[in-house]
């Protein structure tokens, strides 16, 4: 997006629906615009009304009524782009909308690029990169969770957290490029110990936040949760009672899903996204082997796996079933619960003896419950939400949800990587001085704060070069 601040911009701030509709306008000639198409009742002179001010009049295209609306003003830099801004708020009718923004066109305005009030807002120092970020966060959090998230970082949450460790770099990058400045009388102003352990401890710092964007992003989009089992458990009706509707199909014919039903539940303040699957287990049925096929890369990308057994079995095959779910789900390794569907089938005390006996077998958290009778789902409900790191979300700004901060924050600890080892092999100051400006530049990306005058700013700040 190609900025130009002389410009003034205008675009509709509401979707369809509703009663009201508004427009913003922001730029140098907004006060203009607003005063060529808006009479007040007051008589006020648009032109020249204070920011922070609401007025109620009437737009009209010369002597043509279009409206009654409610504009309010902005005075820069007191404003969301930082420039001189109005919202004009009129009833939402689809024509009405249409004829006030021909008319700010025919009278100078811009129709404003997508996020282009937030690109300004960027530009003219009222928030940084990762905050604009957050604005399209905020407007699509779909659950209380990743709502507090997107919050806390358009509140500068990450932000703070990351210009600390920033502003400790250029410290840190000011002893070293002042021992450039004096290379030739052999001057150290730190001793290698002291910064090797500054290095150590910002990097974990790093990695620590880096390490959180598997939570943050699931939270954001949905905590994926994979219910897997063999054919015939009860997996679609564990689904069913889960959502309170039939949204799977059930029958007593194994094999019957075929391919993955995926469905969304909000608890606790979360978005989990159910994941139903094709029975596990070895079929000629090739559409039946397909979805199995699916089943196992969805296992692998799940957070929480559901994995669902009978009642009847025994402690045995329910611990040897719960480790064979564990190692399909690769590397990543998510938090697998087991639930052993169907107790309505046996007794009390049997069910008591199945489940003491696989908590000795088998160290995953289970569950027994009975889809039939509707048995035992609140307890998998908070079992659910103790799959989740959910003491983290109460730090919202240590969490990352944003995949190109957290390609930064690795590119950050790789830099500081080279950084300890160059104090190790007695690498030249001036390659790791390369190193140290790589990690900053990184965590610049983060905030949009990149200046290749930082650096040189610390140094004067901290000493007196030149006396």
């Amino acid at each position: 997006m190609s900025l130009k601040p002389d410009t003034t911009i205008a675009a509709p701030a509401t979707g369809t629906g509703g009663a009201l509709a508004v427009i913003r306008v922001s730029g140098p000639d907004t006060f203009r615009l607003i005063g060529e198409l808006f009479t007040p009742a007051s008589g006020i002179d648009i032109r020249e009304a204070r920011g922070y001010t609401v007025h109620y009049g009437q737009v009209k295209e010369e002597d043509d009524f279009i409206d009654d609306a409610v504009v309010t003003l902005y005075r820069a830099p007191a404003s969301y782009s930082g420039e001189d801004a109005a919202e004009i708020s009129h009833h939402a009718s689809p024509w009405i909308a249409q004829k006030i923004m021909e008319m700010l066109l025919a009278h100078g305005a811009t129709a404003a690029m997508p996020g282009e009030f937030t690109m300004r807002a960027f530009m003219n120092g009222r928030m940084d990169l990762s905050q604009a970020e957050a604005v399209a966060d905020i407007i699509a959090a779909d659950s209380a969770a990743a709502h507090r998230l997107a919050a806390s970082q358009l509140r500068g949450g990450l932000s703070s957290e990351i210009e600390r460790l920033r502003q400790e770099l250029l410290q840190f990058a000011s002893l070293i490029e002042l021992e450039l400045d004096f290379s030739e009388e052999d001057v150290q102003f730190a001793d290698r110990f002291s910064m090797s352990e500054t290095v150590i401890r910002i990097k974990s710092l790093v990695e620590r936040l880096a390490s959180s964007f598997r939570l943050g992003n699931a939270i954001r989009n949905g905590i994926p949760v994979v219910i897997a089992g063999r054919p015939n458990v009860g997996k679609s009706s564990l689904l069913n009672l889960l959502l309170q509707e039939e949204r799977a199909i059930v029958s007593e014919i194994p094999g019957t899903t075929r391919d993955t039903v995926e469905e969304v539940l909000h608890v606790g303040g979360l978005l989990f996204r159910f994941i139903d699957t094709a029975g596990l287990r070895q079929s000629d049925d090739k559409i039946e082997s397909l979805g199995v096929e699916r089943t196992l890369k969805k296992l692998e990308a799940a957070e929480v796996v559901l994995a669902v057994a009978e009642a009847t079995d025994t402690a045995g095959e329910l611990a040897a079933f719960a480790s064979s779910v564990t190692e399909m789900t690769g590397e990543r390794r998510p938090n697998v619960i087991m639930v052993v569907n169907k107790r309505d089938l046996i007794t009390q005390d049997q069910a008591e003896t199945v489940m003491r006996e696989l908590a000795g077998l088998c160290d995953l958290p289970a569950v027994a419950v009975s889809a039939k009778e509707a048995a035992g789902i609140d307890e998998l409900r908070e079992m659910l939400l103790k799959s989740v790191e959910t003491g983290a979300i109460d730090s919202p700004q240590y969490i990352v949800t944003n995949a190109r901060h957290y390609e930064a924050l690795k590119n950050v600890s790789a830099s500081l990587e080279r950084v300890l080892d160059g104090f190790r092999d007695g690498i030249p100051t001036v390659l790791i001085a390369t190193d140290v400006r790589q990690a900053i530049y990184y965590l610049g990306l983060i905030t949009g704060r990149i200046s290749p005058d930082d650096i040189l700013g610390e140094i004067f700040s901290r000493f007196c070069i030149g006396k």
